[in-house]
């Protein structure tokens, strides 16, 4: 039987959602604590293999099990022997082919700022902090270039493994709450940093440092120079992921 899970978990403290020989991985304690659950070793499978320092709202993974645990019943055993900032928040059965990471159609992230003089003492672990003003209004006409296809080689970091560099963004949004500013990038496929190259370019057009069209000659010339910096880790949360029939 293969078993879907949704995780949310705070990437803080851990290497990223995959096995690393520097540190702990969100991957390797779901693992140990499936070990204890079946009782014997059982490899899960990510979405999405989130980096150092990035959160997970929606994360998705999949294992294989000849248990007899009832599959409503996963959250709650291993919720009981994963730590606190690791939470499995449903369960489910899914054909025995299917791949949690290859059959995704979509993923949707989410960048948060903290826009204010003083970063929040409550929200510093899961948002940039900025303390001069943006200009959120600037950020979303900046937003709306990268909408449909595109070649992203621009806003890649080197160390990826992508063939092609072409991918299909659906949604850029800049919503502003109070000082408090959110991104969501919603597409098909992701480059290695992608998302928070974004980030880092809308913050610097945000502040004026870069003009809008810098997007434009980015998509142009593949220069990654035309862009701002990469945004912190931890202002980036995996907010869901896509499947067909609604998964």
């Amino acid at each position: 039987m293969r078993v879907l899970l949704t995780l949310e978990y705070d990437g803080t403290d851990y290497v990223g959602w995959q096995w690393q020989d520097n540190g702990l991985s969100v991957q390797q304690v779901l693992e140990h604590a499936l070990l204890r659950v079946l009782g014997g070793e059982t490899r899960v499978v990510g979405a999405s293999r989130t980096d150092a320092g990035v959160h997970a709202l929606g994360q998705r993974a999949h294992f294989d099990t000849h248990g007899s645990i009832p599959v409503h019943k996963y959250p709650l055993a291993l919720n009981a022997l994963l730590p606190p900032d690791v939470r499995v928040i449903h369960a489910q059965q899914v054909a025995d082919d299917f791949h949690a990471r290859f059959d995704a159609r979509g993923k949707e992230y989410t960048y948060r700022i903290c826009n204010r003089r003083h970063a929040g003492a409550l929200t510093a672990r899961y948002s940039a902090h900025v303390p001069v003003p943006l200009d959120d209004m600037r950020m979303q006409q900046a937003a709306n270039l990268l909408v449909g296809n595109h070649d992203f080689r621009a806003f890649s970091a080197s160390g990826g493994s992508a063939k092609t560099f072409v991918r299909e963004l659906n949604e850029v949004t800049v919503q502003r709450t109070g000082d408090e500013l959110s991104i969501r990038v919603r597409g098909t496929a992701f480059l290695y940093n992608m998302v928070r190259i974004i980030a880092g370019t809308l913050i610097d057009i945000g502040k004026g440092k870069l003009d809008i069209d810098a997007i434009t000659r980015a998509l142009a010339t593949g220069d990654r120079l035309c862009l701002g910096p990469t945004a912190p880790a931890h202002g980036l949360e995996l907010t869901r992921v896509f499947y067909e029939g609604g998964l």
